[in-house]
């Protein structure tokens, strides 16, 4: 095995991490045909040869990790008109037997902004409230929001609908091939990849989607630090004999916390931790052992039954210290990972694919004023981010474990001023569902605009900038606009007394001014 990193680029680590080991599977590769009809139930598609273009490369982008936010990520891209290349290492096939569980709204209007959030409700059960501790409830129909809620829904049912949609647009997918390093000079990033066939793929660009082991982290040599939070979380998917009263259930004693909430097909997803009970991941997890940490957190373990899945982990607080290094990224559980709490896993992941993506097209098509300056903001924007949910899902899990008087008072404190303080309680919602984030002065989220010509999140389907103006005027791009030319839709304002003019950005936020209003 052999692993190479980056000492020509500023920035990369001289000594690399060695990338784990592993079992090489079969390879096997899908590439759409038509474009049309394709998708995870429609069986393999015959492979074609890589055309390398003039430069060499083999594609555009290279993608490692085909989970969420590399599904979504790489049909950004191909929608683009990008070729894009999918490596993954597991065989060709999607696991329903997934730890995410939850769709918030912001990720519902980066879904929507792609045609695909209506499918995707339809999956699921809304849930427009949040009860934590018993003594904080959090109203989700108070959302500014055309997803005023979270949606319960497993993670594979996000997988199916990105899979379905890279597929169409172009992306091909190398299962059962796995990295084993990488290098890259001023040109293009090269990739080692280990499997039957494989060989080395050379790309512009190559984003690490791969989870928490990361491989393309590793061949970097970044480092992961951080530390383990709550240890022997069980999860299961079981049947219930009495419902729940509320649709998402969750409470905490303090030696013990557990949640349960409908997961389709009269299923329910069972979450739990008991402080008594501290055993190693890979040890089995037992039916009453479930029931006990139900009954100790909820009162009743609502009669349980017919187990289909049960598993055990840990939870950890680690981020990588930089999303970039020179032609390579990381994004999702790659860059950072955190506890389960507040749902925010995925959903992180989702929206840095959503705004990496447009900011890889740009420059690749060459539209990019400062495409340096461009490919930076990913970290600039997104890492304080990452460190913000970090902080936010830990907090919500230390308050869950509060076991001393004084650590449960002081939850019951933080639970009684959100919920009497409704500024706070509004902060508080935004942060987990994403509605509240924002990139700097300006760089504000935009709502779903009413316009002359649809909703924006319907215009924002091309993967353009939208220009926002009064009726009659057609103002050019403003001096700050991050690209200099490209895909450009014009709107106008819906309501004839708004004078000002906006430019979203294709991932849905707006472009300050420069006039020191936003």
């Amino acid at each position: 095995m052999s692993t190479r990193g980056t000492p020509d680029v500023p920035g990369a680590a001289a000594v690399p991490q060695p990338v784990p080991d592993s079992e090489p599977v079969a390879n096997s590769e899908r590439v759409p045909d038509s474009g049309k009809g394709v998708g995870p139930g429609a069986g393999p598609v015959p492979a074609a040869a890589p055309v390398k273009a003039p430069d060499g490369t083999d594609a555009d982008v290279l993608v490692v990790g085909a989970g969420p936010t590399g599904l979504l990520l790489a049909g950004d891209l191909a929608a683009a008109g990008l070729r894009v290349t999918l490596v993954e290492r597991r065989e060709q096939g999607i696991s329903n037997l997934t730890r995410a569980f939850g769709v918030h709204a912001r990720t519902l209007e980066q879904l929507d902004a792609r045609g695909l959030a209506d499918e995707l409700v339809a999956t699921g059960t809304p849930v427009t409230e949040l009860s934590l501790f018993r003594r904080l409830t959090l109203d989700l129909g108070r959302l500014p929001s055309r997803f005023d809620f979270l949606l319960i829904t497993p993670q594979f049912e996000v997988e199916r609908l990105l899979e379905r949609r890279a597929l169409a647009a172009g992306v091909r997918f190398r299962y059962g091939a796995e990295l084993r390093g990488l290098s890259q000079d001023a040109d293009s990033v090269t990739a080692e990849l280990a499997g039957p066939g494989a060989s080395a793929l050379r790309a512009r660009y190559l984003v690490g989607t791969d989870g928490l082991r990361s491989a393309v982290r590793g061949a970097l040599g970044l480092p992961f630090p951080g530390v383990s939070v709550v240890r022997s979380i069980v999860l299961a998917d079981v049947r219930l004999a009495q419902e729940p009263e509320g649709l998402l259930t969750v409470a905490a004693s303090g030696d013990a916390f557990a949640f349960i909430t409908p997961f389709g097909g009269g299923w329910y997803r069972v979450m739990g931790w008991d402080r008594g009970r501290q055993a190693p991941d890979g040890a089995p997890v037992e039916l009453d052992e479930v029931r006990a940490i139900a009954r100790k957190a909820l009162g009743s373990d609502f009669g349980m039954y017919g187990p289909r899945w049960m598993s055990r982990f840990h939870s950890d607080e680690r981020q990588v210290p930089a999303y970039r290094v020179g032609r390579v990224f990381l994004a999702g559980d790659a860059a950072h990972v955190h506890s389960p709490a507040g749902g925010q896993g995925m959903n992180t992941g989702l929206q840095d694919a959503a705004n990496l993506s447009w900011k890889l097209a740009a420059v690749l098509r060459g539209e990019a004023s400062d495409p340096e300056r461009l490919l930076d903001s990913y970290h600039g924007e997104r890492h304080p981010v990452g460190a913000r949910v970090l902080r936010s899902s830990g907090a919500i899990v230390r308050l869950a474990m509060a076991r001393t008087p004084l650590q449960r008072a002081a939850r019951g404190l933080a639970a009684g001023l959100l919920n009497a303080v409704r500024p706070a309680s509004a902060r508080a919602m935004g942060m987990i569902t994403g509605i509240g984030i924002s990139y700097g002065p300006g760089a504000r989220r935009v709502p779903d605009l009413a316009l002359r010509e649809g909703r924006l999140y319907e215009l924002l389907r091309d993967r353009a900038f939208v220009l926002v103006a009064p009726p009659g005027e057609a103002p050019s791009l403003p001096r700050t606009s991050p690209v200099a030319g490209g895909r450009l839709i014009r709107a106008t304002w819906g309501d004839p007394a708004r004078r000002d003019t906006l430019l979203v950005r294709p991932d849905g936020y707006a472009v300050p001014s420069g006039d020191g209003k936003g």
